[in-house]
């Protein structure tokens, strides 16, 4: 993929909700919601401090990561729905 994120903003791909409901119900696409997981793709260097000094990021490629229902900003990259935002917009790490 040719596309980097800047300063503390990552690429996300958001992990496709289920199918069904724990109890086999099936749900229609009209009610699903977006889901709030994803990996990342891509991440930028990190933010800086004042003093110039680099804050490295806590997360890297391939982490699965929980982030808001509203966080980031969707686009569209190589035909691929993706989502930029920034680092502290992830609420956790999935271990």
């Amino acid at each position: 993929m040719a596309f980097k994120p800047l300063h503390d903003r990552v690429l996300v791909r958001r992990v496709e909700s289920e199918e069904k409901t724990k109890g086999g119900l099936i749900i229609p696409e009209s009610a699903k919601e977006k889901p709030a997981e994803g990996e990342i793709v891509a991440c930028g260097e990190g933010a800086r401090k004042d003093s110039g000094e680099l804050i490295e990021m806590a997360v890297k490629a391939g982490d699965r990561v929980l982030f808001g229902k509203w966080s980031g900003t969707e686009v569209s990259i190589e035909g691929e729905e993706l989502l930029i935002m920034k680092e502290s917009d992830i609420l956790g790490v999935i271990a």
